[in-house]
């Protein structure tokens, strides 16, 4: 008998979001999966929002109402999922539950989503944590995003953790409305002394587990432009609705 079958007999795989045997590992059940918002038809161009009762022409942008109102500093975005249901859950158990089988699920996920962001063998930068949260979470959930998206591409990928460096321990962004968000996260962002040097003349896709208003995403693509990035795109796991 084979080790995997062994081990899937004495310990059945488990969906990842409630428990429920499954018949792979790192898989959701399909009451799970009904559950989860995953973005699947008509979504922004820019910020990867899902927009429901849209097309999505070939030849044609769709931005969002907010994407609109507030100009970004990178040029494509692509999420996941909604941040509610089972997608908001998975989200905070990667986060803050020491479930990185979450991040080994999502990869493929995040390939797919992302699929149109990987053909132009672009460079993989995680939103980097301040250094005293790292030693608190002892990971940083966008690095193993990436690594897992890199393993399940098509394409080689190459992923560099450290191109960015965060500044300060910015406060968490719960509960602040988008001015405060954009003033808490402003120059915390910029590229890394020694590592920086990577994003020169490079295409970038800047991975994170959620976007809400994009504060810390816009201030890490600033970043990457400034360090000589030709174009920087954005790739969220969840992204958070304006009625969320």
């Amino acid at each position: 008998m084979r080790l995997q079958t062994m081990l899937h007999t004495v310990f059945p795989p488990e969906c990842l979001s409630c428990a429920e045997r499954v018949e792979d590992p790192f898989a959701i059940c399909g009451t799970c999966w009904a559950d989860t918002p995953f973005i699947l038809g008509a979504s922004c161009d820019i910020c990867g929002t899902g927009l429901p009762g849209q097309t999505s022409p070939a030849d044609e942008t769709l931005v969002c109402s907010e994407c609109e109102a507030t100009p970004r500093p990178w040029s494509k975005g692509r999420a996941v999922f909604g941040y509610q249901g089972v997608g908001r859950k998975l989200v905070l158990a990667l986060k803050h539950g020491d479930r990185a089988d979450i991040a080994r699920a999502a990869g493929p996920w995040l390939a797919r989503a992302g699929a149109d962001l990987l053909h132009e063998n672009p460079l993989i930068v995680p939103i980097p944590l301040h250094w005293t949260r790292l030693a608190r979470r002892r990971f940083n959930q966008a690095a193993l995003l990436s690594w897992s998206m890199a393993r399940n591409a098509p394409i080689p990928l190459e992923v560099e953790p450290m191109a960015l460096l965060r500044l300060r321990p910015t406060p968490s962004q719960e509960g602040k409305d988008r001015d405060a968000r954009h003033q808490n996260v402003n120059e915390s962002l910029v590229a890394h002394p020694r590592r920086g040097g990577v994003l020169n003349r490079r295409n970038v896709v800047l991975v994170d587990d959620v976007m809400t208003s994009g504060a810390t995403f816009a201030a890490a693509a600033e970043a990457c432009l400034a360090a000589g990035a030709e174009k920087v795109s954005v790739l969220a796991l969840a992204r958070v609705g304006r009625d969320t």
